[in-house]
């Protein structure tokens, strides 16, 4: 089984910058994608960013140019960079671990696994103010 745990998060002024890690056990890093969701109103997670398994890159366009996504497999974790936060990127985050073979759905609801989704972290709160 897949577990996935997350660190980083908190509280950042507008401008500012925050850190976020998944480390991933259980999860094959080589053959899956991994991606951060954040947490839409009704428990929807939207994907905004994901490392796929040949290391392309996705970034909706609230994000791109601001966060930067990583991962280092051999320490089983990825990273997400957020620079130039704004107030409206407050909200709960979700890091999903990808099946091996399948890509990240853009809209899932938050930390239900399925075929494509092998497992969730916790999530982690992220607030911006201004």
């Amino acid at each position: 089984e897949v577990e996935v745990t997350e660190s980083g998060g908190g509280l950042a002024q507008a401008g500012g910058s925050l850190r976020l890690s998944c480390t991933a056990l259980g999860f094959n890093h080589d053959g899956s994608d991994i991606g951060w969701y954040r947490q839409a109103p009704g428990n929807e997670c939207e994907l905004f960013s994901s490392m796929r398994r040949d290391g392309t890159t996705y970034y909706e366009e609230r994000v791109k140019g601001r966060f930067t996504i990583s991962r280092d497999n051999a320490k089983n974790t990825a990273y997400l960079e957020m620079g130039s936060l704004k107030p409206e990127d407050t909200g709960g985050y979700y890091c999903g671990a990808g099946s091996a073979g399948h890509s990240l759905p853009r809209l899932i609801l938050c930390r239900v696994k399925r075929y494509n989704v092998a497992g969730w972290g916790q999530g982690t709160q992220v607030t911006v103010s201004s």
